[in-house]
Formats: structure tokens, sequence, C-alpha cells
């Protein structure tokens, strides 16, 4: 019996995991979102305008993905003065790019 109770608790923390896995590579799904975050893990940190020029995305388009990646909790932004910079903050997130672009 307690050997059939920890394979439970072992499929509950399993799941678990498997739930944050899905989520972060659901939010690197898009290729925008995937690129945000490459670029970011290469530059260290950047804003909108620069995420804007170098993908040659629309500023509401570059927002809207930036919201579902902070929303996942892969990246953070920092005001600095008027300015919002982004840098990545899910070491998860950061494996799977390194993964794919083998960094």
């Amino acid at each position: 019996m307690g050997r059939d109770l920890k394979a439970v608790k072992d499929i509950r923390v399993d799941l678990a995991r498997a739930t944050g896995a899905a989520e972060v590579l659901k939010a690197l799904s898009h290729p925008v979102r995937l690129c945000i975050v490459k670029g970011l893990m290469e530059t260290g940190r950047c804003n909108v305008s620069e995420m804007q020029h170098c993908l040659r995305a629309p500023q509401s388009t570059i927002s809207q993905h930036l919201a579902r990646l902070r929303a996942s909790r892969i990246i953070e932004g920092e005001r600095d003065g008027v300015e919002v910079y982004y840098r990545v903050v899910s070491e998860d997130a950061k494996r799977v790019v390194r993964a794919l672009f083998e960094m």
C-alpha cells in the first residue's frame, strides 16, 4: 500500500512539473515570442522600440507578445525613465531556447 501512495505522489509531482513545462512551451510557441526571448537572451535587455526595429513589427504587436510572455513569467520589465526594458527571467524558457537554437 505504501508503494502505491508513493507512485500516486510521484504522478502528481510529474503532472505539476509537466503543467509548468507546458505553459512555457505554449508561451514560446509563436515565432515572434520565440524571437523576442532569443533576442533578449543575446542582448541581456531591450525595450519595445528596439524590438520593433529588429523584428519589423508594429509596436502594438510587440506589446501583445510581451504581455503574453510577462503573464507566463518568462520575462520581466524594468522602467528606466520613460522606457521599459525587458529581460528573460525564466530558466526553463532559457533552456528551451538554448536547445532549439543550440546556443
